[in-house]
């Protein structure tokens, strides 16, 4: 079978998830659009957090152009990407109890805003406990995961629960457990896996629901241009005015 073969089946096993997801998880969505547009309307901060490569579909909101300017990183040291050697010490740090605790303590998330947490299977000490807590706090949470790891694995939290259920909204990716889309009897593991894909689009889909949102009711979504067209660093200046205290990026 030749590479762009398989290439082309990761294509479609993509495009099917998206279909999914588009379908499926509508309703969600623009229910976390609408819980963000609440928030920045009632004067909230808006947190994005994802440890591992979920860390990607968080990092891909924050500082966007096209995307609203007040969603931070909320960021766990070790645990964002790979960028800590060894590499395998970020997926221990996920199961660290307390992490999430020290985290939240010391970051300016609070009673009014909004995070949004990412994890695949949503089953490690570190997701879980953010949902929990953040929540104790008066956050309001969107979890964005693959419900089928609730059924077909266990938690790795002390509560036995998932991060699923700590939020008030639930976005399901419909990753199958494993996150890889093919397999070949040449080839010993199943690969390509389409969760950055799936989780990407799912929260691009939930700002532009945000913005829309926000227009709705008469205010101005607080977005960001590219700093490459003309004028757009001039207008990313007047929105980081307007609204600097609510952009922890920044300073």
């Amino acid at each position: 079978m030749s590479d762009r073969r398989l290439g082309g089946q990761f294509f479609d096993a993509a495009i099917g998830l998206l279909q999914r997801v588009r379908d499926e998880e509508a309703e969600a969505v623009e229910a976390a659009g609408k819980l963000l547009a609440d928030t920045v309307a009632d004067g909230g901060r808006l947190f994005a957090f994802g440890a591992g490569h979920s860390s990607l579909a968080a990092q891909d909101v924050v500082y966007r152009a096209g995307g609203l300017a007040l969603m931070n990183l909320l960021a766990v040291p070790g645990t964002v990407g790979v960028d800590v050697t060894p590499a395998t010490l970020g997926s221990a740090l996920e199961r660290v109890d307390g992490l999430a605790s020290a985290v939240l303590d010391t970051s300016p998330i609070g009673a009014g805003d909004a995070l949004v947490i990412i994890s695949l299977s949503g089953r490690n000490a570190l997701p879980v406990e953010m949902a929990l807590n953040a929540r104790a706090l008066g956050v309001r949470v969107i979890g964005v995961t693959s419900v089928a790891y609730a059924t077909e694995t266990k938690s790795r939290h002390s509560s036995g629960t998932f991060l699923k259920d700590h939020c008030d909204v639930v976005l399901d990716s419909k990753i199958a457990v494993g996150d890889a889309e093919l397999t070949l009897d040449s080839v010993p593991a199943p690969f390509a896996p389409a969760s950055t894909v799936v989780t990407t689009a799912l929260l691009q889909a939930v700002m532009a629901t945000a913005a829309g949102s926000l227009a709705e009711r008469g205010v101005e979504p607080p977005l960001l241009r590219s700093g490459n067209v003309d004028g757009g660093h001039e207008w990313n200046g007047r929105i980081m005015d307007e609204y600097g205290a609510r952009i922890f990026y920044r300073h």
